[in-house]
């Protein structure tokens, strides 16, 4: 491979110190850039790459203090931003990704089809054979929430980190909001969605070794209900009541209204005649079951149309766009 742009990979470490040096071992050569970011890995991992290559190509950062695989990776992205990278690519240091496979996750991005694109191991039944069966199940859940909370309904796979992005949609990016932790992934999805930028699921197969996963399953099942349901409303609120009003506006705000009318309004009434021994009103059952109803059908017209309402431009085509300043 031959790039004409400037491709950075930035890696972040924590607890690689066995798989790291095979994996920079297998990074194509013409890759310009490659950036270690040790998160205070009690392994030393930086230390060890700078003790074991020569590789002109690599520069090490040191975390003073962990700051999770989100902190890392964006710790990555400002240095990548400042060696004036094209396109960034970010991948683990376990060893789980297969290397050969980044020309395949930035030729989207070189041809200007998609602003940001990321590996996806559920594209064949037949990549899914290595994959433990409690990373599948869990996988497939996160996925489905996904399409609700990031808007894009066609990814699979969201917790992936074998992704590339390119310098447009990253500088666009407020990197100081995204998280830090586990839920970087998602959340970098979340914002994708809001700056309008173009996603892209890369089919891949998973590399499953020896190595131990930090991902504590608590702390996923505890926290990322609470982050999902945040990033969900503010997506909402971003997409269809601030940076944009239409047809769909209206229909969640009076779906919401008339959905919810008929579910407390029924259910206050039903609870009352119940407690005293009498029939519900008929005219009570009809005008809280024809709300109901109606809401109802305004939040599945909303939802056909978020589903239709993904983004399809890359950013980075616009911007060439506007540089030569052709009309849209």
């Amino acid at each position: 491979m031959d790039y004409k742009n400037i491709i950075t990979v930035v890696i972040p470490c924590y607890k690689v110190s066995k798989t790291i040096l095979s994996v920079l071992e297998n990074i194509d050569m013409n890759i310009q850039n490659i950036i270690i970011v040790d998160d205070y890995c009690p392994e030393g991992s930086g230390q060890l790459v700078l003790d074991s290559t020569n590789d002109k190509r690599i520069s090490v950062i040191f975390h003073k203090k962990n700051m999770g695989v989100g902190g890392a990776v964006k710790t990555g992205y400002v240095k990548a931003i400042d060696l004036n990278s094209d396109i960034v690519i970010k991948i683990d240091g376990d060893g789980q990704m297969d290397t050969s496979l980044l020309f395949d996750l930035i030729r989207p991005l070189l041809s200007l089809e998609a602003d940001y694109t990321k590996g996806n191991r559920f594209y064949s039944p037949e990549y899914l054979k290595e994959m433990p069966i409690i990373r599948l199940v869990g996988n497939g859940i996160l996925s489905f929430i996904n399409k609700f909370v990031s808007g894009y309904w066609t990814i699979m796979d969201p917790t992936n980190g074998f992704t590339a992005i390119h310098i447009n949609a990253l500088r666009h990016l407020p990197l100081e909001k995204i998280d830090n932790r586990y839920f970087f992934e998602n959340d970098i999805l979340f914002r994708l969605n809001t700056i309008r930028a173009k996603v892209m699921d890369i089919p891949m197969v998973a590399l499953y070794g020896c190595e131990k996963s930090n991902l504590s399953i608590c702390k996923t099942v505890l926290q990322f209900p609470l982050k999902y349901l945040n990033r969900f409303f503010k997506r909402i609120l971003y997409n269809y009541y601030i940076r944009d009003f239409n047809i769909a506006s209206l229909e969640i705000f009076f779906g919401v209204i008339l959905f919810n009318f008929g579910v407390f309004y029924g259910g206050f009434n039903w609870i009352h005649s119940a407690s005293k021994n009498m029939d519900t009103p008929s005219g009570t059952i009809i005008l809280s079951s024809t709300s109901l109803l109606i809401g109802f059908q305004l939040l599945l017209s909303a939802l056909n149309y978020d589903m239709r309402n993904i983004p399809s431009e890359p950013l980075s085509r616009l911007s060439i766009l506007r540089k030569f300043k052709v009309k849209l």
